[in-house]
This record gives structure tokens, C-alpha cells and sequence, in this order.
């Protein structure tokens, strides 16, 4: 039976670091989603000027930099009462289409209780980034394992 589990890291490296290892033990990306805040600047630190499609090329910053080249479909979207986000993987489509719920609304969507879903859109709004991963039954103890040792904390299977 195949499960989510669900965690957040507290910097971007970290989480990115997660992804890289999770590809490398063959985790397809279809199975990895990412959400984190945008801090408003493009490649170069220059002021964006708008949301863009991120599968494009362009580049955001060391925000997004390692997550467009870890990660197919990497989009940004505007949450209202958080601002700016980029997403990748599943999650980020689930994103697109909650936009006026919020990332909690998009979270319950895909299946995360309410608690949990306010819980990390409020560590979104902290600048934490959220990760999501679809595995089977035996390789769930893995993931959480690896999110631990990686830096991930608030750690849930569903």
C-alpha cells in the first residue's frame, strides 16, 4: 500500500539534499513534491517582477535554483496571506488549482488532516520548506528515516 509521508526542513539545502538522495535510491520525481516560500528575487538577486512558469528556465534565486534542476514542473504561484511559493512535483499541481484555499486547503486535498495541513502552512509562512514523498509499505520507514537525518522535522505518514 502505497503511503505519503510528510515533513519539513528548516533551509532549502537541506531539502534539496533530501531529493538528490531520494532520486539516487530510485524514487521517480512523479513521487517527490516540494513547496517553499519565494523571497521576490530572480537570478541575480534583482526584484521579480510577477509570477513565471519555472519550467521555462527561469531562474529564481538560490531559492529555486537547486529545485528547478532536482525537480520537473516547478511552477510559482501567489497564496493569498502567504505570498509568493514555488512548488514542484504532484503537491504543485494539487497548489494550482487551491489557490483560494490556501496551501492548507491544497494539503487537505491531497489527503493531509486539517491539523496537520494549518500546521505546515504556518511553517511555510516561517520560511520552512515542505516535503512530500509517495512510497510503498517498506520503503516508508526509509523515508522518514532519511528526512531525519537530513534536517526534517514535524514528521507524518498518511
Amino acid at each position: 500500500m502505497e503511503k505519503t509521508v510528510v515533513g519539513v526542513f528548516k533551509n532549502h539545502h537541506d531539502a534539496e539534499k533530501t531529493v538528490q538522495i531520494l532520486k539516487k535510491r530510485g524514487v521517480p520525481e512523479k513521487d517527490i513534491s516540494m513547496v517553499a516560500r519565494h523571497d521576490g528575487t530572480t537570478q541575480g538577486g534583482h526584484p521579480g517582477t510577477g509570477m513565471h512558469d519555472l519550467s521555462s528556465g527561469i531562474g529564481w534565486g538560490s531559492t529555486v535554483g537547486g529545485v528547478s534542476g532536482l525537480l520537473a514542473g516547478v511552477g510559482a504561484l501567489a497564496i493569498p496571506g502567504i505570498g509568493p511559493i514555488i512548488a514542484a512535483g504532484p503537491l504543485a499541481a494539487t497548489l494550482t488549482g487551491a489557490v483560494a484555499g490556501g496551501v492548507a486547503g491544497g494539503l487537505m486535498d491531497y489527503g493531509i488532516p486539517k491539523n496537520e495541513s494549518h500546521e505546515y502552512e504556518e511553517r511555510l509562512k516561517e520560511g520552512d520548506v515542505l516535503m512530500m514523498v509517495r512510497a510503498d509499505e517498506p520503503e516508508v520507514d526509509k523515508a522518514k528515516t532519511l528526512f531525519e537525518q537530513n534536517g526534517g522535522s514535524d514528521i507524518h505518514v498518511h
